[in-house]
């Protein structure tokens, strides 16, 4: 299979698509401005093509930040794309529509994978959409779009899904977590008071989560909010540690871009050698696919702007491209199989 990359800084779609032949799905990330209009042109265009979008920025070796992009897979798959509804209501409701994808295009979990933008309440989704892909063992990786929007095969939807299955017709695929967080210290804290529907954290071992989050990392108030980009908190899910950011202070509790539920047990987190982790992920991936025709990963919002405040995007971007073809989207969540994580980056791996 191949991948195409195409942009335009200005939001010219007829540039982005320049030299685009016979996709056979399409992914879309556009500004906001412009998106409804870049939907429609698009399935204009290239009527009947599997497509999924939303708003966002997006990059290969450069971001494309209020312009418009196009990714694009052809030659060698086979795809379905679709839409769940009511998402903060039912997703359920309309899980027959992935079922019947995942039927008619004979997905097995060596060779697909389930790339996803998500309108919000990321957490339900993913355990709806895995209930279905999990029994034949498909993967996902995806994340959330801006402005409660998003695209699938020429239509635009808030308080949806948007989906696209990717099978590889000729090798294998597989999804890949990158944290570039380690645990700090030893200390465990039990959540309690909080708000699972407005994601607030009331307390940590039964104090005030604000002023616990201070004193442990010696800092003010006013600093929360960016701490977080060094010192996110982290939950414990079997071998995995699901990042936990702050979004920001609310009285004395936190108000987190993840669920937090009473009797969670979280940890402190902090910053590792973000170089020296990458390079580790590169060479992982290397290891496991001698070949690669394309990676397509989401990298969360936080992760660029730390990049980007410490000058190492364009240098991040850069060591991806050794991997191939690589491109993807910066998100405000990401998903990895069932998990909604913050502060992450996930990634597909065509063979």
């Amino acid at each position: 299979m191949r991948q195409f990359f195409g942009m335009s800084q200005s939001g010219n779609l007829l540039e982005a698509v320049r030299g685009l032949r016979d996709p056979q799905l399409i992914m879309l990330l556009s500004n906001g401005d412009q998106f409804e209009a870049h939907v429609k042109k698009l399935e204009e265009l290239f009527p009947r093509v599997p497509s999924i979008g939303c708003i966002g920025m997006s990059y290969d070796t450069q971001i494309v930040e209020k312009g418009v992009s196009v990714v694009a897979f052809y030659d060698g798959i086979s795809a379905a794309a679709n839409v769940l509804e009511e998402v903060s209501v039912m997703p359920v409701k309309y899980i027959d529509r992935l079922e019947q994808d995942i039927h008619k295009i004979n997905s097995s979990g060596d060779n697909t994978i389930c790339i996803d933008f998500c309108s919000g309440n990321d957490a339900c989704v993913l355990t709806t959409v895995y209930s279905a892909l999990k029994h034949r063992n498909i993967s996902l990786i995806g994340g959330t779009g801006d402005a409660g929007k998003v695209s699938a095969n020429g239509r635009i939807y808030e308080d949806a899904v948007a989906y696209a299955l990717v099978k590889n017709n000729h090798g294998r695929v597989k999804a890949y977590k990158e944290n570039i967080y380690r645990p700090m210290g030893n200390r465990r804290f039990i959540a309690s008071k909080t708000d699972k529907a407005n994601y607030i954290m009331g307390k940590l071992n039964g104090m005030p989560a604000r002023q616990v989050y201070q004193e442990l990392l010696h800092i003010s108030e006013s600093d929360i909010q960016t701490q977080t980009f060094k010192n996110p908190f982290g939950k414990i899910n079997g071998d995995e540690t699901c990042i936990i950011s702050i979004k920001e202070v609310s009285g004395d509790a936190l108000t987190c871009f993840r669920q937090v539920n009473d009797s969670d047990v979280l940890i402190m987190l902090e910053l590792a050698d973000y170089k020296e982790v990458v390079r580790e992920t590169i060479q992982a991936i290397k290891r496991d696919f001698p070949k690669i025709s394309a990676v397509f990963s989401v990298n969360c919002l936080f992760r660029y702007l730390l990049f980007t405040e410490n000058h190492y995007m364009g240098e991040y971007l850069q060591e991806m491209s050794t991997l191939g073809s690589h491109v993807g989207m910066v998100g405000y969540g990401e998903h990895y199989n069932n998990q909604f994580v913050n502060q992450s980056m996930t990634c597909a791996v065509f063979e």
